[in-house]
């Protein structure tokens, strides 16, 4: 049995009908509840049922966003960050008082977009880290994300029945990425079998002597 709460939507997951069928009766008891029925759409994260499992995309998120920006029609890209170029605090012309707004109001959805999308995690984190004074090379790097994002907004996260339930992770660190400071940003991932189910990347709070320390720190 699987439930999930959020203010009053709540996601009921049962491995039987009648132990979900069972709960939801119980919970009548208590409140006033609208059963509405097979999950399609939540909290702006739409559910697919494939064989075997479940696909989670945002894709209706995604194409919104793209429109909002003005760059429904842009030309896509296959990454979401240029590996040669590095984001320092000192490039660029830092940008006006509305689109600094702009630029955290975009960052902000694309961080709620890597709920489906670990593809992008690493790559929002590097913008991330310019909120307090986004430049336009700052901007210019949403703006690829955005582009990599327009190839595959349907791209979303699988899961599915796995006959292993063994717990498995992975780390890394890009050491010393930041030419600023020369802290590294690490990420992580964990798998229940073949399914990825927690994911991160951030940047380190202190600086690390070698890639084997900025490695362990995760």
């Amino acid at each position: 049995m699987f439930v999930l709460v959020y203010v009053d939507d709540i996601i009921v997951a049962s491995s039987t009908e009648q132990a979900t069928s069972a709960l939801l009766r119980d919970l009548k008891e208590q409140f006033a509840l609208k059963d509405l029925g097979e999950l399609h759409y939540f909290l702006g994260i739409e559910v697919h049922k494939t064989s075997g499992g479940i696909l989670l995309t945002q894709e209706k998120y995604a194409s919104d966003l793209l429109k909002r920006v003005g760059m429904a029609d842009c030309k896509p890209v296959n990454t979401p960050l240029s590996t040669s170029e590095k984001l320092s605090l000192y490039e660029g012309t830092p940008l006006g008082a509305q689109d600094t707004t702009r630029y955290r109001s975009i960052v902000g959805a694309l961080q709620y977009l890597t709920l489906t999308r670990p593809d992008i995690s690493f790559a929002v984190n590097k913008v991330c880290q310019f909120l307090h004074a986004p430049t336009t090379i700052h901007w210019e790097a949403v703006k690829r994300i955005l582009r990599y994002i327009k190839q595959c907004t349907g791209l979303g996260l699988k899961i599915h029945r796995s006959a292993s339930t063994l717990v498995s992770a992975f780390s890394d660190a890009d050491w010393a990425g930041c030419v600023d400071d020369r802290k590294s940003t690490g990420g992580f991932a964990v798998f229940i079998g073949t399914n990825l189910v927690s994911w991160s990347a951030r940047k380190q709070s202190t600086v690390s002597r070698s890639s084997t320390e900025a490695s362990i720190k995760q």
